[in-house]
């Protein structure tokens, strides 16, 4: 479409690839053969919950981050996140010398506001609305000077992500779905456009919270349907839609569906069960979409990208006290 920016390509897949190669983790795919026999298919996780900062957002920022030239990187990065893109921006600032400032909603769990303060961040916080982050953001901007790395909604950042993918069919190439999570849409569209460059046969599947469900809404509209009060136990998963995102997602995406906070929470547990791995309730949702009955699933090879691992350990979603999901 004329006037329409530039989409993500292979080539800056590539570069990233490149870029970050020994700044973040190659994560490994585990397998269940009882997760299997319960299911009906043969499942592949992508652990991006082993990923530098607990997620896949590490690929994301570092990107972005060091795609940077000097004269914008010295006045450091700014961003508005729920956790996982505001440590991981951290991280690659701290690794590149400069400074990281961060809004974080006011309702962000403890685990993840311990994490960017970890990695040197100096933290904002706002009302848990989106127009409040924003906010937030444009007044660091203004203040500091320091150029913004969108959670999201950036180019270099949804090339990063695409990584996750590519590792993915290096380590499994004869997948016949790929099972993602999907909140702002960065790691999504980075996964259908690395997958279907490698396997265009392949089908490419967003799953969301029902509560939280604007990608799904919007996906049948074909146009962006926002969700104004998002309400999930999956705390990654509330973001808002991106522009630059959703146009690969009705490009290349097969389908998204949702799943029930409960069914979030019973994925996760068996995960952990079963797995003896920490996933965090936005990492549970691809599984969660295979514990109802789907029996046209039955028999393939599904990879499932386990997008993170950071969560409040004194308030799981199955302990006595913790708010219901």
């Amino acid at each position: 479409m004329p006037g329409s920016p530039p989409g993500l390509s292979w080539n800056l897949i590539q570069q990233a690839r490149e870029r970050i190669a020994g700044k973040v983790g190659v994560t490994p795919v585990l397998t269940s053969a009882t997760l299997d026999a319960q299911v009906g298919a043969q499942l592949h996780f992508k652990c991006e919950n082993f990923q530098k900062c607990g997620a896949f957002k590490a690929r994301g920022a570092t990107n972005a981050v060091f795609a940077l030239p000097e004269s914008q990187a010295r006045r450091g990065v700014v961003t508005h996140s729920s956790g996982n893109h505001a440590a991981a921006l951290a991280r690659a600032a701290r690794l590149r010398g400069i400074p990281a400032y961060i809004v974080m909603p006011d309702n962000t769990v403890q685990a993840k506001r311990a994490a960017v303060l970890r990695y040197g961040g100096e933290i904002t916080y706002c009302e848990a609305t989106l127009a409040a982050r924003e906010d937030g953001a444009r007044a660091l901007i203004a203040a500091t000077g320091a150029i913004l790395i969108h959670p999201y909604d950036d180019l270099a950042v949804m090339a990063g992500q695409a990584t996750a993918a590519v590792e993915l069919l290096t380590q499994v190439p004869d997948l016949d779905l790929i099972l993602c999570p999907v909140g702002g849409g960065g790691l999504l569209s980075g996964t259908a456009v690395a997958a279907k460059t490698l396997k265009p046969a392949i089908r490419v599947i967003g799953v969301e919270p029902a509560g939280a469900d604007d990608a799904a809404r919007s996906f049948r509209a074909g146009r962006i349907l926002p969700s104004l009060k998002p309400e999930t136990i999956a705390d990654g998963l509330r973001s808002a839609l991106g522009e630059r995102p959703f146009a690969e997602i009705r490009r290349l995406v097969d389908d998204i569906t949702t799943v029930s906070d409960e069914a979030i929470v019973r994925a996760m547990r068996q995960l952990w069960e079963v797995m003896k791995i920490i996933v965090e309730p936005s990492g549970a949702v691809p599984y969660a979409a295979l514990l109802a009955d789907a029996p046209q699933l039955r028999g393939l090879r599904i990879g499932l990208i386990l997008s993170g691992g950071n969560l409040d350990l004194e308030r799981l979603p199955w302990s006595a006290g913790a708010p219901p999901p």
